[in-house]
């Protein structure tokens, strides 16, 4: 039983991980890799770096859906896709570097960073 509820949890919060990435447009990162440590008990680095793999075909089925819909800013993508490229290698290279206490907690402060942000500014 408890591993069938285990596999309801992982369906129903993946759902919901590419729902919030759809809609918002990013973001679903922030609840998949709590997902994967917590529920799937895969490693903090390892958790970090499979879900930028998992948002990734996500992403782009967004991004096709935005284009299709003509809610998309060529402009935008050019001008930034540059410093985001290079922004994550850095981070990733980074990632490889760091203790895992230490990626624990920077994801953690941004996480509350960001939820006081939107709740407050």
């Amino acid at each position: 039983m408890k591993k069938l509820l285990k596999k309801v949890v992982v369906v129903v919060c993946s759902a919901a991980v590419g729902f919030v990435n759809g809609f918002f447009g990013g973001g679903g990162g922030m609840l998949l890799v709590p997902l994967l440590e917590k529920v799937m008990k895969c490693p903090v680095k390892k958790s970090h770096a499979t879900a930028i793999a998992i948002i990734l075909p996500i992403s782009i089925a967004s991004a096709i859906t935005y284009i299709i819909n003509g809610y998309f800013d060529w402009t935008s993508v050019l001008s930034v896709s540059g410093g985001c490229i290079a922004g994550g290698a850095a981070g990733a290279l980074l990632l490889k570097k760091l203790p895992t206490g230490i990626v624990a907690v920077a994801f953690a402060l941004i996480m509350i960073g960001v939820g006081v942000k939107l709740t407050f500014f």
